[in-house]
């Protein structure tokens, strides 16, 4: 009788697992591997007309345009997050604590403006005129041509980087371009 119970038992574990393999089935359309959106011999047509995206137009500017346009871009969003500070302040319903942070947050964003300055203009003394420091949080980016790059540049860079800011050696990092 025992032996009849589990029998019974696995066959009905056994029908509802099939039960809800085939709904599954059912619901994903009745195919068993999903379709990808690249298949193997696919075609592409391209038009002579076409304007190339911002991303592939990148691609062609030399090292110096991309400092550049990097240059312009981390302006525009340095501009940008001192703007929404200014607009927190302007507002007149704004709590103490909010404009409290506003002014903080300028404040901060100021001097990493101040210090990437800082460090742009003392890379460019010690030689290394295309070069560009981010810094955030998580610590400091340097971006350099490569061509500028030598055996002990990265210590120079490092070293300039840490004495206008304090971030830990790890936390610097050496981009080429």
């Amino acid at each position: 009788m025992k032996i009849q119970k589990k029998h019974i038992l696995t066959a009905a574990v056994i029908l509802a697992l099939g039960a809800a393999v085939f709904i599954n089935w059912q619901f994903s359309g009745g195919s068993v591997v999903k379709p990808t959106s690249k298949e193997l011999g696919a075609a592409t047509y391209v038009s002579r007309d076409a304007k190339a995206t911002a991303d592939e137009a990148s691609k062609d500017l030399s090292p110096k345009e991309k400092l550049a346009k990097m240059r312009v871009e981390r302006s525009q969003s340095q501009d940008k997050a001192l703007d929404e500070s200014k607009n927190i302040l302007s507002l007149s319903d704004s709590s103490d604590t909010a404009k409290e942070e506003a002014v903080r947050q300028a404040n901060v964003i100021e001097r990493r403006i101040l210090a990437q300055s800082n460090i742009e203009n003392i890379l460019t003394t010690k030689g290394y005129a295309d070069s560009m420091c981010f810094l955030s949080d998580a610590g400091c980016t340097v971006t350099i041509l490569s061509q500028n790059m030598e055996k002990d540049t990265p210590l120079i860079i490092k070293d300039v980087v840490m004495s206008q800011v304090d971030v830990n050696f790890n936390d610097i990092v050496i981009v080429e371009i």
